[in-house]
This record gives C-alpha cells, sequence and structure tokens, in this order.
C-alpha cells in the first residue's frame, strides 16, 4: 500500500480510527544510501522513539509521540500530573489518591498470531490464499486457543487475504468473539534489519511508508490497560511475520532493528503479557508445539 494511500486511509478513519497515530510515526529526513553493509553504522529511524542506553527500562514507553499536531498519549500515572502545581498543604495523601485514580489495574494479555501457509507465486494480493496445509494449520491453531480456556476479548487481523482467511478459520473455533480488520496490520518492511541480509532488500523509500505504518499499529495497539479497565483482557492479533517480530522488539525495548533475528513459524503464537505497571514479559514466541512436525512450515 502506497504511503500517500496510507495516510488517507488513516484521515478517513478507515485504518482503526487511528490517524493521529500514523500521522505522529512518520519518519523525518532522507532514507539512507546504500554502502559497505560490514562498515556502515545504523541510525535508528525517527519514529522508533529508539533513545541511547539501551538497557534502561523505559517505564513510559506506551506514551504517544509529540508533534506540533499531536497530543502525547500518556499511561505512567506520574507523567499524568503536574506536580509543580500541586498543593504542598494537601500533601502525599492528594498525591497517592490522584496516582491511583490513573493507575491501570488489569493485565492485557496479547496473542499474536502469524497467519498460516499461502500460494507465494499469486499473481496479486487476493490471488495469495491458503493452501490446504495452510487451512490445516489454521485449524490447529483455533483449537489450540480455544483449548485455552480463555475468555477472548476480540480478534484484531491484517486485512491482507491470508491474514483474513487464517481468521476466518480461527473465528470457528471462538464463537462470539467479535472481529475487526485494520490496515494497519498489513505485511511490510518495518525498519532496515541489522545485520542485513542478502536475499531481501527493499527499496529504501519501503521503509518509511511501512515503517510508519507498522509503528503506527504498535502505538495503537500495543499498551498498558486502560485505567478504567477493571478485568484483564485477552485479544487476538492474526498478522504477519514482519509485524510481529517487530512488535517483540519494540514491546520488549530491544533495539529494534533485531526484527529479522527472529523467526516465526506459520500458524505460531506468540505471547505478550503487558502488566498494569507497563512491565512486558514475552511468555512464548513463535509456538508451533501443537501442530504435529509434518504440519510446521515458516514460508
Amino acid at each position: 500500500m502506497a504511503f500517500r494511500q496510507a495516510l488517507q486511509l488513516a484521515a478517513c478513519g478507515l485504518a482503526g480510527g487511528s490517524a493521529a497515530v500514523l500521522f505522529s510515526a512518520v519518519a523525518v529526513g532522507k532514507p539512507r544510501a546504500g554502502g559497505d553493509a560490514d562498515t556502515r553504522t545504523t541510525e535508528p529511524l525517527a519514529w522508533t522513539g529508539a533513545r541511547p542506553g539501551h538497557g534502561v527500562w523505559d517505564s513510559n514507553w506506551d506514551r504517544g509521540h509529540k508533534t506540533r499536531h499531536t497530543f502525547i498519549i500518556r499511561r505512567e500515572p506520574l507523567s499524568l500530573i503536574n506536580l509543580k502545581k500541586r498543593n504542598v498543604e494537601s500533601g502525599e495523601d492528594e498525591l497517592a489518591s490522584r496516582l491511583d485514580h490513573y493507575k491501570a489495574k488489569a493485565t492485557r494479555h496479547i496473542f499474536l498470531i502469524r497467519h498460516s501457509q499461502y500460494n507465494v507465486d499469486g499473481s496479486m494480493e487476493k490471488d495469495r490464499t491458503l493452501t490446504p496445509l495452510g487451512r490445516e494449520q489454521a485449524e490447529l491453531t483455533g483449537i489450540r486457543l480455544a483449548s485455552l480456556g480463555l475468555k477472548f476479548n476480540k480478534i484484531v487481523h491484517s486485512s491482507m487475504t491470508r491474514a483474513v482467511e487464517t481468521t476466518d478459520i480461527i473465528s470457528k473455533h471462538l464463537p462470539g468473539v467479535c472481529r475487526v480488520s485494520t490496515d494497519l496490520l498489513r505485511e511490510g518492511a518495518p525498519i532496515e534489519p541489522d545485520p542485513p541480509v542478502s536475499h531481501w532488500k527493499p527499496e529504501a523509500v519501503q521503509y518509511y511508508e511501512d515503517g510508519a505504518r507498522i509503528e503506527a499499529a504498535f502505538r495503537n495497539y500495543i499498551h498498558r490497560a486502560d485505567a478504567k479497565q477493571e478485568e484483564d483482557s485477552y485479544e487476538i492479533f492474526i498478522c504477519h511475520a514482519n509485524v510481529i517480530r517487530y512488535i517483540v522488539c519494540r514491546a520488549l525495548q530491544f533495539p529494534p532493528e533485531g526484527w529479522l533475528r527472529l523467526s516465526l513459524n506459520n500458524g505460531s503464537i506468540t505471547h505478550l503479557v503487558i502488566r498494569p505497571n507497563g512491565r512486558v514479559a514475552l511468555r512464548t514466541l513463535g509456538d508451533t508445539g501443537f501442530m504435529p512436525p509434518d504440519k510446521i512450515t515458516r514460508s
């Protein structure tokens, strides 16, 4: 999907109502020119929020991005209170009460599902449908999710054909769970990988078109629970390998350029947990242990 089209979709509210998030994630600057892969230095793209001091946890990681036209969306309680305007006479009791008002109470469980095997030779995106094996994989994934006995709140899925078909099959095993389609979760090139690979080299501009959109998906969907949420939630996101790998790196505050070092099987389950205090844990990455060995693929 072209960059201009993505912006138009967001502006029209067709991409999950996250136009502001998408606009705020657009990178500034020029794409880097090519060069010697062994000697170049990696400069993080503007939308990643990367900063010096890797290994230091940013407790306010799930904030929005401040621009001239958007607001910062903050979820860390202390960042929501203007301490300078605090009444000194009221003391710590008032501060604790105000903090409690903003604190999240529930845990979010995010299940990231990679679509099943599909026909890679399709000339158009709509022709890249699931293979017979891919349909079997989706059935197995649906059975596995249903066997967990969880009360899933919703399924959010990419609008690409292979993700839609995977969702159709999985949904049969989770009756009553609402579905939401979004263009934000479509496959793409999130950020130039480090180290690079020789067999996959998209044009530099693709990182700026896809990257801003995928980062917008991360900011829109991956964050701690709202303070008004009372119970833990269990949400399924059915999308693509590049998107999932990038989201995992961003959520764990690992260098996002390392996304291509991770590998995901078709129909695999990745389970992220976001605690009320904003801490994030990865319970499973690309789990396909519920599939027979002869059903496992990565294409």
